[in-house]
């Protein structure tokens, strides 16, 4: 499972590096240094506006996720042509090469916002990729929209 937050930076050609410890997680959990990289669902921050990152999947779980979107059944039509213009269609295979770097294409740093300083963030099956500004507006936009005092979450155990 990919775990914690890492600042980095990613230069103005869209070089940056993936975190030895997110590479590690890659080839040893899923057996496969390749990836795909895509944008992640968007965030409602509230008064029309929205924040979104990237996401990257391990080789096998995009496919995973490839048949589950074609096999489900509870969207839209419209639902379902957004998540293939917002997620599926921008999809990059990519792999890190020997010294952990990558190049995310100019599509994909450009609807993110990516500019310098970035995070990468360990969502447990998946790696989130955000501009350290936008992902602060998305951490306050969870704080608002935490489940706190409810059953579910104590029975997480939090």
């Amino acid at each position: 499972m990919f775990r914690g937050i890492c600042e980095t930076t990613i230069d103005a050609k869209g070089r940056t590096s993936l975190p030895a410890k997110f590479r590690e997680v890659l080839v040893d959990v899923y057996g496969d240094e390749r990836f795909f990289i895509t944008n992640s669902s968007p965030v409602d921050l509230g008064g029309g506006a929205f924040s979104s990152g990237l996401l990257i999947f391990p080789y096998t779980k995009w496919f995973e996720f490839e048949e589950n979107f074609l096999n489900s059944k509870g969207l839209t039509s419209a639902q379902r042509n957004s998540i293939m213009r917002t997620i599926v269609s921008p999809a990059t295979e990519c792999s890190a090469d020997k010294l952990g770097r990558l190049l995310i294409p100019p599509h994909l740093r450009k609807s993110a916002a990516l500019e310098r300083d970035i995070l990468f963030v360990g969502v447990m099956d998946k790696i989130e990729i955000w501009s350290q500004a936008e992902r602060e507006k998305v951490r306050i936009q969870d704080m608002k929209n935490f489940p706190s005092d409810t059953e579910a979450v104590a029975e997480l155990g939090l």
